[in-house]
């Protein structure tokens, strides 16, 4: 069994989706393909969410924009107005706009995992009757249905035993054929929708091939692969040919976007290979990671992560940043579901780099006030340098305003001012 894994850029178009068929026909018919929303869809559902909890009008002109955006798609795909796609697509719209009708529960994080779902839902629907009218005949299957979660919504923790045993039940060993799934949902025991986290349609990919034991997952981007730096901001970025599953994790975790965090842990369990490969070159080598003993080194790694912003906390009576102050803290951040990337602390203050997204951000800052005094800069970017040399230092923080460094054996992270020229 194969797994692929394609992500919101390699389907954002009809032409990317015809590109997609034919990397699935030559894979053979032993294949789970496992699909993001289309494009920018799930930031576009986010934005339409928002919208809703302010009961502002601009989400209809949202939805209708994004409505004609999918029926565009399936008009180019399947032009025959008698494909059962067209109502199945009408049906999910017709649950949104009832949706947007309403008036939202408290519930925020209930609600967004039910409306954001449509992406990958609307999306797998799609690509699969596109499949199917190219005679390349495949089953759509609910991720709902096969990846059991907690109710922990918007970030659900997954039961890796029940899964397995429902995905089994749909793919039993030894059954050829093509699947279509969802990336990034899943479903509770009472039938409610969750999701995994931002990005997590990869995990969704690493627990499919854990759980089938395939032989391989390939996730499918728009780059050649991991490279050393974000292309689009640096164009000397180099592709890495392979690495390590340690040196995956470590990348993922300060903030490379090409992998999901939790992607490599369900991999890893069963030593299977990860190739992160071309959709626009895919007979290209791409990236592999896997187990490695032999020492590999590997060049500077330059990770951003824009929109961070720096929070100091001291408490008011001066006393020691104690265990019970640190929980307190953590609680908050557990509580709003908000990123941490960065940790410094001395005897009386606590300074947090975060993502600075979210709607919750300011309730977090207001709650912190009741037992701390609260300093804190927007705007800044974190740079992370694995394996850095001073050369690269010095090129990557030159004319930056550095607030806050942070340096171990192997990495160097820096929370620095974006519009700072050094002038």
């Amino acid at each position: 069994m194969l797994v692929y894994k394609f992500g919101g850029a390699s389907v954002s178009s009809a032409s990317s989706i015809k590109d997609l068929s034919d990397i699935v026909s030559s894979a053979g018919n032993e294949l789970v393909v496992v699909v993001s929303a289309f494009g920018k869809t799930t930031n576009t559902l986010e934005n339409l969410l928002a919208r809703w909890y302010e009961n502002s009008a601009e989400r209809f002109v949202i939805f209708e924009k994004l409505k004609k955006y999918h029926f565009d798609i399936i008009r180019e795909l399947l032009p025959a107005a008698g494909d059962p796609v067209y109502n199945e697509f009408a049906g999910l719209v017709g649950q949104i706009e009832k949706k947007l009708n309403s008036v939202p529960s408290a519930d925020y994080d209930f609600e967004y995992d039910h409306l954001v779902s449509f992406g990958e839902t609307a999306s797998t629907k799609i690509i699969s009757a596109y499949l199917n009218s190219i005679n390349i005949n495949n089953t759509w299957i609910d991720a709902r249905k096969w990846l059991r979660t907690d109710n922990a919504f918007r970030e659900a923790n997954v039961d890796l035993d029940k899964s397995g045993s429902e995905l089994r039940k749909i793919i039993p060993a030894g059954r050829h054929g093509i699947w279509v799934t969802q990336g990034f949902i899943g479903g509770t025991e009472t039938g409610c929708t969750t999701t995994l986290g931002r990005e997590g349609s990869d995990y969704s990919a690493a627990l499919a091939a854990n759980l089938l034991d395939a032989r391989k997952l390939v996730v499918w981007k728009d780059v050649p692969g991991i490279l050393t730096a974000d292309p689009s901001f640096f164009p000397e970025a180099e592709k890495i040919d392979e690495l390590s599953y340690h040196e995956a994790i470590e990348l993922s975790f300060y903030g490379a976007r090409v992998i999901h965090p939790k992607t490599i842990k369900p991999l890893q369990n069963k030593n299977i290979p990860l190739f992160v490969k071309s959709f626009v070159n895919p007979r290209e080598s791409g990236t592999l990671i896997h187990s490695i003993d032999a020492f590999v080194e590997i060049k500077p790694i330059l990770i951003i992560k824009k929109a961070q912003m720096l929070i100091s906390l001291t408490p008011r009576d001066f006393s020691f940043i104690a265990e019970d102050y640190l929980s307190r803290i953590f609680a908050l951040f557990f509580k709003y579901r908000m990123k941490v990337n960065l940790i410094q602390h001395s005897a009386i203050s606590f300074t947090i780099c975060m993502d600075n997204s979210g709607p919750f951000v300011r309730e977090l800052l207001s709650e912190m006030k009741t037992d701390f005094r609260v300093l804190y800069n927007e705007g800044l970017e974190l740079i992370t340098i694995r394996h850095y040399t001073q050369g690269v230092i010095e090129k990557y923080t030159a004319g930056r305003l550095v607030l806050v460094e942070q340096r171990s054996r192997n990495t160097v992270m820096f929370a620095v001012r974006q519009d700072f020229s050094g002038s």
